[in-house]
């Protein structure tokens, strides 16, 4: 079964590894004691990238597994709905 963001994968898989990158350099900029504001700067480039990564897999997951659950009706689309609700509040808090 192929997930939602199967035809963003690249795409996806591309941002984490710029993300990974970014995390590297800000854990350098520590052990190499960066000026605070700066580090800050980078922490808050990384939070966004990884956020974006975030609500593209929860866009795709909405259209795809949601809207397919959904369009079968029954206790799975209620299961899929409350994954998502989830996964919605835990975006929301982090």
């Amino acid at each position: 079964m192929a997930h939602g963001y199967s035809g963003d994968k690249q795409a996806l898989l591309m941002r984490l590894r710029r993300a990974e990158g970014q995390v590297r350099g800000i854990a350098r900029m520590v052990d190499e004691e960066a000026y605070c504001i700066d580090v800050l700067t980078q922490v808050s480039a990384v939070t966004k990238a990884l956020e974006s990564v975030a609500l593209t897999l929860l866009e795709d997951h909405l259209g795809h597994c949601v809207a397919e659950a959904v369009g079968e009706g029954g206790p799975v689309a209620q299961e899929k709905l409350r994954e998502a609700n989830a996964a919605i509040a835990r975006l929301v808090r982090s």
